[in-house]
């Protein structure tokens, strides 16, 4: 793997000038006008509401400057940007409800490990096995656990409970939770406002929710407005809270590892996806298990400094591309420009209205939504997508990731068992007439022949309609099975055969086969099926087999 990383590397950069690097320089410059609210935003959601914004905003910048400078230097392609994101936020906030900072950076430091181990056992070709409607159900659900948990800053106000649906649920059960600041709620408006109003011509040059957070931060300031603000940010990349080895604690380590799991599975999932939507961007290909050590490694350092879970962020990547990302050079600018602003600009961040920020989120868990996979299986009336997408979108809200991908998976696995559970099994007399008209002339009578035409799988959910309809076949001496259009055997499927052949074979009929494919024929092979009828007994066509079945009855 690191001789191949060298070999990559010496490609990306084959002929590198300060032309190229002028692109680079001036896509990770892009890049971090982009990645700076996100990352104060997406810090501040990730701590949740009972630690101080400034240290929410310390850990996002920290995150976002670690991510850009480890990930992106390790990563499986030149274009990836990584750093904290929404759909981080939203596991992050029932999880430092529960075990606050130190359970959050014990969790990001196990999933580094676990993403570190997928990576060395090659399990980046996992993602691929997840179906559409599963990604975009619990991409939708992630979008609106990280819309509910800014319902408290948009409005100024302090929910009750410990997960986006209790906090909910308070609003309207405890008196005087929902007692609404409307002054904060106005400036989340005007930040949303400016968002969505920003030309999108204007927004591949500066980000809008960089400027509808400046403007929404000078109107405060001028016009004195009463919001709570983020408050003084560290001017340190190394935070006070942070993980120590002294903090390690074994014993308490198993309560970690589901939660740990679910980051884990998002940041593999999240990476992959981004790299392989912005690879056909930019025409390179993503080395996934490369990626997954990347963010193995970004995570397992990164909460020693104090930051949360990072993943792979398309919004960024796809700025990146878009603003002429040469190298991972970008990358790691765009993190050297982060740095820099969070020792030069922490003053002027620090007045930033936490209810801005909600809005900023408020559009950006929106646009987090794969609403042109959603508006297509529902306009082509999809049943089993649009049910496995909501059964997702729900479970993530109630339950977690990890559930929600499990009961999506599972979900899909059971829909599509059941679509493909029909098996079409005909039977027919041998036509003498047709085959005659077509040269092929038999010599014995074909009345005890019967033949028996198979369409679809044979698996462990068509077995029942498989032997039922075999018992319908009266005494007869000579049974062909016509297989050409069977795909797909189980084992279940080829142990049942091989007990419809020991009967016949015990009645004294015979079995012969056609148009077995190459795989069934394997896995009949492995059942024991071939041993027992013979070699001799399976040709390719059905006139082939007749033949056959012509010679044993003339010698019969």
């Amino acid at each position: 793997m690191i001789s191949q990383f060298v070999k990559d590397l010496k490609k990306e950069f084959s002929g590198y000038d300060f032309k190229r690097f002028t692109k680079d320089l001036m896509a990770g410059i892009t890049v971090a006008a982009v990645a700076l609210p996100l990352a104060i935003a997406f810090g501040i959601g990730s701590v949740g509401p009972d630690n101080p914004p400034m240290v929410g905003a310390a850990a996002g910048m920290i995150t976002a400057i670690i991510a850009g400078l480890i990930m992106s230097a390790f990563s499986g392609a030149s274009f990836q940007i990584s750093g904290p994101t929404g759909a981080m936020t939203a596991i992050l906030m029932g999880l430092v409800a529960q075990h606050g900072l130190e359970g959050v950076f014990m969790v990001t430091f196990i999933a580094g490990i676990i993403l570190i181990i997928t990576a060395l056992t090659k399990c980046g070709k996992l993602v691929t096995y997840i179906p559409t409607p599963v990604i975009t159900g619990f991409t939708s659900g992630i979008a609106i656990i990280i819309a509910l948990g800014q319902v408290d800053n948009f409005f100024g106000v302090k929910a009750i409970g410990d997960s986006a649906i209790t906090k909910l649920i308070s609003y309207f059960t405890t008196p005087g939770c929902f007692d609404a600041n409307w002054l904060a709620a106005g400036v989340a408006l005007f930040t949303i406002l400016i968002m969505v109003l920003w030309p999108k011509k204007w927004g591949a040059k500066v980000p809008g929710s960089l400027i509808a957070i400046i403007l929404a931060t000078v109107v405060c300031s001028v016009f004195s407005i009463d919001v709570a603000t983020i408050g003084e940010i560290p001017r340190k990349l190394i935070a006070d809270d942070r993980l120590t080895f002294a903090a390690f604690d074994f014993a308490k380590m198993t309560q970690f590892i589901t939660p740990a799991i679910s980051i884990a599975a998002l940041g593999m999932i999240e990476s992959l996806l981004c790299g392989a939507a912005a690879g056909r961007m930019k025409g390179e290909k993503l080395n996934a298990d490369r990626e997954l050590l990347a963010q193995g490694i970004g995570n397992l350092v990164i909460p020693f400094f104090g930051g949360v879970p990072a993943t792979a962020a398309i919004a960024r990547t796809a700025v990146a591309i878009k603003s002429g990302c040469e190298t991972r050079l970008t990358g790691i600018i765009h993190a050297v420009v982060l740095l820099l602003s969070m020792f030069l600009l922490a003053p002027l961040m620090a007045r930033v209205p936490l209810s801005a920020l909600a809005g900023v989120l408020m559009v950006t868990a929106w646009r987090m939504n794969e609403w042109e996979n959603i508006t297509y299986m529902f306009k082509k009336k999809m049943k089993t997508g649009i049910v496995m997408f909501l059964i997702t979108m729900v479970s993530t809200v109630v339950f977690d990731l990890t559930i929600a991908i499990i009961i999506g998976v599972v979900g899909s696995i059971i829909f599509f068992v059941i679509k493909i559970a029909n098996i079409d099994v005909t039977m027919a007399d041998v036509d003498i007439k047709s085959l005659s008209e077509n040269g092929i002339e038999l010599n014995a009578e074909h009345g005890d022949t019967k033949m028996v035409y198979i369409a679809g799988p044979i698996f462990f959910a068509t077995i029942e309609k498989l032997s039922a309809t075999m018992e319908e076949i009266q005494e007869k001496t000579i049974v062909i099975l016509s297989m050409r259009a069977v795909t797909l055997i189980d084992t279940s499927g080829a142990v049942a055969l091989l007990e419809l052949c020991e009967k016949f074979k015990e009645e004294g009929r015979c079995v012969l086969f056609c148009g077995v494919q190459p795989k069934v024929k394997k896995t009949l092979e492995v059942a024991g099926v071939v041993d027992l009828v013979g070699e001799e007994t399976f040709f390719w066509d059905a006139t082939a087999a007749i033949k056959h079945a012509d010679k044993l009855l003339l010698n019969k």
